[in-house]
């Protein structure tokens, strides 16, 4: 059935019909700016009136997010999260109190962010994100927060998250990707992530070589920096404990967070950066801050299936990212054979992604992805080393089954590649499809 322009009939619209809805506002899927999203916030009148985190960066913004939440939901605070793109569910980008909010409760607020646009002569048209980022942090305006952790879209000055002002803001790290649209190299990618700071307030810069564009900006603006190595940091004797070092405070003896993956300790730190940087408004104690890290989870973050064999689920979606996956492999210990269930976006680097696991990976399964800017499986068999053992799927799921098909029990399987190439296996196993890692799963006996 057609959808109607009729505000009285939108009213009775469900979550699925305003994301179609919101498809359609804007020819571009991607506009950076913010002029047109901040008449709307403005007719809008939306403000939030709650301490605010805003994490950007090239990677690692996810986890980031969730230790800053986990801690702060242990020390009791109400908190609310924004955090995309989503693997299975559209409403798992916001979470509110550790869970992600009823589906139910976001029409209302896109109805409000329609007719905001509307009330300005011509109408305002925003892309899909902007007019869902509107939604989203009307909900979370209206919620009664203690605080709320924002993570970045894509680069972090024109992003729409950006139109609220952090109080802490934090950058993970800088590296290529969305080239086309943040600049070819570090400086200019790091001039957009730098936007996300603000005069007078604490900037946590978790990369331990920033590019020299955004430390500036930090200058310019009257940021001050917390820089990691610097003003606060890590150290681990082993894999066991480790021990957060900070600019007012020092923990010992904590835990290894339950993410799994070599850079969690960096992220761990960046976020206990944050939350020390706004104690006197959110005081948290050592406890908290143990059971929060120990409680963090986030899905397909280095995420690791129960039962054999192996099979690791990781967005890595860019060449750093994969570098990092491999060396978290690597850090698992060896196994025989280790099979690789790929998709990604074409816009990305593939080789170089492709080049950061090759070493490790004897099979690759590559799949197609339900999106027109995902690149083909054959598109991407054409870019693997010569005489790279490779099958082509024309989904994840169908491609972990070819793997499954067959690995030995001591061999492992990672899915990597974009958050499509992720959310299509979680979205299986969420619909009540056998495990395919379970013992029941098709395995080769050894």
């Amino acid at each position: 059935m057609p959808l109607s322009a009729d505000p009285a009939a939108m009213r009775h619209w469900g979550l699925e019909q305003w994301l179609q809805h919101a498809q359609r506002l804007h020819e571009q899927a991607i506009e950076l700016g913010l002029a047109r999203v901040q008449r709307v916030r403005e007719a809008m009148g939306l403000e939030l009136q709650c301490a605010v985190f805003t994490v950007g960066g090239t990677n690692g913004k996810g986890s980031t997010c969730a230790f800053i939440e986990h801690v702060l939901l242990a020390a009791g605070y109400r908190v609310g999260v924004y955090s995309s793109p989503h693997l299975v569910h559209f409403e798992e980008r916001c979470r509110i109190g550790g869970n992600a909010v009823d589906a139910s409760l976001l029409p209302e607020h896109m109805l409000a962010v329609e007719l905001a646009r509307r009330s300005l002569q011509p109408p305002v048209p925003l892309t899909y994100f902007e007019f869902t980022t509107l939604a989203i942090l009307r909900l979370l305006a209206a919620s009664r927060l203690d605080a709320v952790v924002l993570e970045v879209g894509m680069g972090g000055r024109l992003d729409a998250v950006n139109l609220i002002d952090a109080d802490c803001a934090v950058v993970t790290g800088v590296a290529l990707d969305h080239v086309e649209f943040l600049g070819g190299d570090r400086e200019s990618i790091g001039f957009e992530k730098a936007g996300i700071l603000r005069a007078g307030r604490i900037a946590v810069v978790a990369d331990p070589d920033p590019p020299r564009s955004l430390i500036e900006h930090a200058g310019n603006i009257g940021a001050q920096v917390w820089l990691v190595g610097r003003e606060f940091g890590w150290s681990s004797a082993d894999r066991q404990q480790w021990d957060y070092l900070g600019v007012t405070r020092r923990l010992h003896g904590l835990a290894y967070p339950t993410m799994r993956g070599v850079r969690q300790l960096r992220n761990a730190s960046a976020a206990l950066a944050a939350i020390e940087a706004l104690r006197e408004r959110l005081p948290v104690s050592a406890q908290a801050v143990r059971t929060g890290l120990a409680l963090a989870e986030l899905p397909g973050r280095f995420q690791v299936l129960p039962g054999q064999p192996t099979v690791v689920l990781d967005v890595a979606h860019n060449p750093e990212a994969a570098a990092v996956l491999a060396e978290s492999l690597d850090a698992m210990g060896y196994a025989p054979r280790t099979h690789a269930v790929f998709g990604a976006m074409a816009d990305k680097d593939l080789a170089g992604m492709i080049a950061a696991m090759a070493p490790l990976v004897q099979a690759w399964h590559l799949c197609d992805l339900p999106t027109p800017r995902a690149a083909s499986a054959q598109a991407l068999r054409a870019l693997l080393p010569a005489g790279a053992v490779a099958s082509c799927h024309p989904s994840p799921q169908a491609a972990l089954a070819d793997a499954l098909s067959q690995v030995e029990p001591a061999d492992r399987i990672v899915v990597f590649g974009s958050f499509f190439t992720v959310g299509d296996i979680l979205a299986h196993r969420a619909s009540g499809a056998r495990d395919p890692s379970s013992p029941e799963a098709p395995v080769r006996a050894g």
